[in-house]
């Protein structure tokens, strides 16, 4: 029997690509390219492989199912009032988790079990793949990138060197950086670890660089080992540099790293990104610490919608916690309350509950589970009254994870500046603000929760779930700090402050014009 033309062909020019298509997946694209004539069916080949291309396959070898989630790319029609592509809140318990796989230079599928309450090997695996996924990058940064022979100057180049290297250089007093991470091992001193072995290191005459350096914080650390000592004599402590979204999307492709419905990254659909630019006028609006059980936030928040009411914006993003103090006794009550008081005045704005999404982050104060990480969505006993009323109303966990469009969200409401302070082996530098020792320190760390598990609690199957690699295009931390907003890595990170402290101030972003605009409701 004469071989089929276009199964030959569908086989000929996956081969051509490097990848091998399983028999089930070349009578899959047989059945749809049946019908189409020659021009059609190379075209729809040629998407189909790029589409491929863009994933981080773990083996050349494609099946059926991830052809299947390749031609359902293709084949995305995402229309303007298709909110199902244009806008999605990710369970944050389901993201995906890969793993870094140094022999192969890939982000792999890490397919081991994610129960809540997780077993000794998660909870070594965190800083395990902390550090690689820190390593890789750093690695591939200019300043370390090997030599280029015959380059002209290489005098900007540095080697980064392990602590087991460092260790077996004993009596050369070579100066040298080392990218490892800051513990202590033995009460009062403190260790530079990695995962090859750890050392002793004196910070008594380090120079700190901008950032905030704690336990557990992954630093790059110079100077030389003194081996009659047998200690690493510090001289400047810095932060791995952090890495452009587009820089490690160049490297491990359109891989969908944030979770959500479509298995590849949201940045990669030229639909999507059309949607956007032409949505000049979308507004997301941030408000934190809405406390519902004070009558004049409840009454600010009236005025709130009422200016919007005739423009309505695209969501509101609430953040606990919803209930004003430290503790009460009746905290629960005092909540369902407030969301029946808030549900009430919003039935008055039917424009904003048709048209505007509604979204509610939890607070460290507000009834959950624990101060445990990630903290799963509020009780739906006590957000009755809102979800019932408003069919666009979302309750996100904490952090929380967003979809809109071409970009990526990360919401998080925790008090950072003030831990990460109270944990810092050195106060930052006041040359800068501490904010933007924040931003540098979490985007450098890849990490919301670069602290001890004893002072940020982490559910240890879940740690992937705080991850900030690749970067996101907006983070948000809804501190009770000053509001700040500040640019880095192609990421704009802001803190919208305590609507409540801050003379009833909000921050209102602009995901068109990536651009943040600092509202105030007058007295």
């Amino acid at each position: 029997m004469a071989p089929d033309p276009l199964r030959s062909k569908i086989v000929r020019t996956f081969k051509l690509h490097g990848l091998s298509l399983r028999s089930e997946g070349s009578t899959y694209l047989q059945s749809l390219l049946r019908e189409a004539d020659t021009s059609e069916a190379d075209e729809a080949l040629s998407r189909i492989i790029d589409v491929l291309s863009n994933l981080n396959l773990p083996s050349p070898v494609v099946d059926k199912t991830t052809l299947e989630s390749a031609v359902s790319e293709c084949n995305d029609d995402v229309q303007p009032e298709n909110s199902d592509k244009m806008f999605n809140v990710v369970d944050i318990f389901n993201t995906p988790r890969y793993k870094y796989n140094y022999e192969r230079k890939k982000l792999l599928p890490d397919t081991a079990p994610k129960s809540l309450f997780g077993c000794a090997a998660d909870k070594a695996r965190i800083t395990k793949d902390r550090y690689w996924l820190i390593m890789q990058r750093t690695q591939r940064h200019d300043l370390f990138t090997p030599p280029v022979p015959g380059a002209i100057s290489q005098s900007s180049k540095f080697v980064l060197q392990t602590v087991e290297q460092v260790l077996g250089q004993q009596g050369e007093h070579k100066h040298t950086i080392v990218l490892a991470m800051l513990v202590q091992i033995e009460e009062g001193k403190y260790f530079l670890e990695d995962s090859s072995s750890h050392m002793l290191c004196d910070l008594s005459a380090a120079k700190f660089h901008v950032g905030m350096f704690t336990e557990y914080t992954f630093v790059l650390a110079e100077g030389s080992y003194d081996d009659v000592n047998s200690v690493f004599r510090v001289t400047g402590v810095g932060l791995p540099p952090p890495e452009p979204p587009k820089i490690t999307r160049n490297y491990f492709g359109n891989t969908n790293f944030f979770g959500g419905p479509s298995p590849t990254c949201v940045s990669s659909v030229q639909v999507l990104r059309d949607i956007e630019r032409e949505k000049q006028d979308t507004m997301f609006v941030f408000v934190s610490d809405v406390w519902l059980d004070q009558q004049t936030v409840l009454n600010k928040l009236k005025t709130m919608f009422t200016g919007y009411s005739k423009h309505p914006p695209f969501a509101f993003v609430f953040f606990g916690n919803f209930v004003s103090g430290q503790s009460h006794k009746n905290t629960v009550n005092k909540m369902k309350a407030g969301f029946k008081a808030l549900a009430d005045i919003l039935s008055s704005y039917p424009t904003l509950c048709s048209d505007s999404y509604f979204l509610f982050v939890p607070g460290p104060q507000d009834p959950g589970p624990g101060p445990v990480l990630p903290r799963p969505p509020l009780p739906a006993s006590i957000v009755e009254p809102v979800t019932k009323r408003l069919a666009r109303a979302r309750m996100c966990s904490n952090p929380a994870r967003v979809q809109y469009c071409s970009q990526e969200m990360v919401l998080f409401r925790e008090n950072l500046i003030n831990k990460m302070c109270r944990h810092c082996i050195k106060f930052p530098q006041r040359s800068e603000e501490l904010h933007v020792h924040l931003a540098k320190t979490l985007l450098s760390q890849g990490h919301l929760a670069p602290l001890p598990l004893h002072a940020m609690p982490v559910y240890w199957s879940h740690d992937h779930a705080l991850r900030l690699y690749p970067i996101p295009d907006l983070l948000v931390i809804a501190d009770k700090y000053d509001a700040f907003s500040v640019s880095a890595t192609d990421c704009l990170l802001f803190n919208p402050g305590s609507f409540p402290k801050s003379n009833f101030s909000f921050k209102v972003y602009l995901p068109a014009q990536k651009k943040i605009e600092n509202c105030e409701i007058a007295t």
